[in-house]
């Protein structure tokens, strides 16, 4: 059964509605990346942040104020039209919240911990359930005075793609006539300096599949789906296939053939009924670390050997962690829009320095586009910490 992503919510650096999103992304501006200090100590590292003003958390709700919770409202208000017809026609109690999330309030907690050891007292504004990681479920759900099932995934940088995975099963079970689902995740000084400990994090602009890669960009999104079984009037973008594995390699290196990224690509496949030759467009996780790029070319070989047309986002919206599974499914989403009538794709940008020990790739360049067939189909990779493996067709539904 196909499940519609009949709208769109998100957030990210590279704007704040989906007409922005997609013109820098398209564009290949990477203009949103930029250096900051502050964040990890005698550091100045490229971030991918959100600058545009967010709404403030209601009155009501004030509790559960984070920089998380105001990216995801910033991202809901955007749909909040949709959700509400979406609750007129299935009731509160047959919407579901799914939401996928890596750092949920754990910054402000940290600020608020922070001032306890200093002060001998937490701030006014402290509240210890800002850094519970089901607390966007909790406030999404609040917010709209939902009673269906809310909960919240955390695998690390797969949350979100499992999030619109978990999504489609509470359609399939016939819990849910309708599901919210997506990610966020907020910069915070927590993951920062934890990358930057284990000399993940790059000091320029991140390289993917360059011989001269050197490690990530963090970034901040809030993206947010409105899934339900039938299509919207607009469009028939859907989620065709999900596909998910666990090698469980390492803690934090991804095993170094690929394997479990293969097995999540190839049950991808399998579960939309396609062939390879069918994907026209894949979205590499791509991090631009030495491990994830070799792995994941090795692994984008063995299951395409014609090649597919392919980029890394991280450039331009950095890695968002929790939040990049559902971000990165929403690029498939712009790019399959009837918004972008040109069929525009995100080019891949890099210094064009390839590695030659790994398996050569088909990049897409500044302008193109997308095949004028139908019905196309895209899919996205998301790998996490301890060989959790995500892959995600996102495409035209029947």
């Amino acid at each position: 059964m196909n499940a519609y992503l009949n709208a769109l919510g998100l957030i990210c650096s590279l704007g704040d509605d989906r007409a922005s999103v997609a013109r820098t992304l398209f564009a290949g501006d990477t203009s949103c990346m930029q250096a900051e200090s502050g964040w990890v100590p005698e550091r100045s590292l490229p971030v991918a942040a959100v600058r545009s003003p967010l709404p403030d958390i209601p009155v009501a709700l004030v509790q559960q104020t984070s920089r998380n919770n105001q990216l995801l409202l910033a991202a809901a208000l955007q749909i909040e039209p949709d959700i509400k017809q979406a609750i007129a026609r299935y009731g509160r109690d047959r919407i579901g919240v799914i939401l996928g999330t890596s750092t949920s309030g754990i910054d402000e907690a940290s600020r608020g911990i922070a001032t306890y050891l200093r002060d001998d007292a937490f701030p006014e504004d402290y509240d210890y359930r800002q850094q519970e990681l089901s607390a966007p479920a909790n406030f999404l759900s609040a917010w709209l005075e939902l009673s269906g099932p809310a909960y919240v995934i955390s695998t690390a940088c797969t949350s979100s793609a499992r999030a619109l995975q978990s999504a489609r099963r509470l359609l399939d079970m016939n819990l849910c006539d309708a599901v919210l689902c997506g990610g966020v995740d907020s910069l915070c000084r927590l993951t920062l300096n934890g990358f930057s400990s284990l000399e993940a994090v790059s000091s320029e602009r991140c390289n993917p599949f360059s011989v001269n890669r050197s490690g990530i960009n963090i970034g901040e999104a809030a993206v947010l789906f409105l899934m339900t079984r039938e299509a919207s009037r607009d469009h028939r973008i859907a989620l065709l296939g999900a596909g998910a594995s666990s090698d469980a390699h390492h803690i934090s290196a991804p095993e170094p053939h690929g394997r479990g990224a293969q097995q999540a690509m190839q049950k991808a496949l399998n579960n939309a009924g396609v062939h390879a030759d069918e994907i026209d467009y894949l979205n590499l996780h791509g991090t631009a670390t030495q491990h994830n790029d070799s792995m994941e070319s090795l692994a984008v070989s063995a299951v395409f050997p014609n090649g597919v047309p392919c980029s890394s986002t991280k450039p331009l919206s950095g890695h968002t962690l929790g939040a990049a599974g559902a971000l990165e499914a929403a690029f498939c989403w712009l790019a399959l829009s009837p918004a972008n009538p040109d069929r525009q794709l995100p080019p891949h940008v890099w210094d064009a320095q390839a590695d030659t020990n790994l398996p050569a790739m088909a990049w897409v360049k500044p302008g193109d586009t997308l095949q004028s067939h139908s019905p196309r189909r895209l899919m996205s990779n998301s790998f996490a910490f301890g060989g959790n493996n995500v892959s995600l067709i996102i495409g035209e539904g029947a």
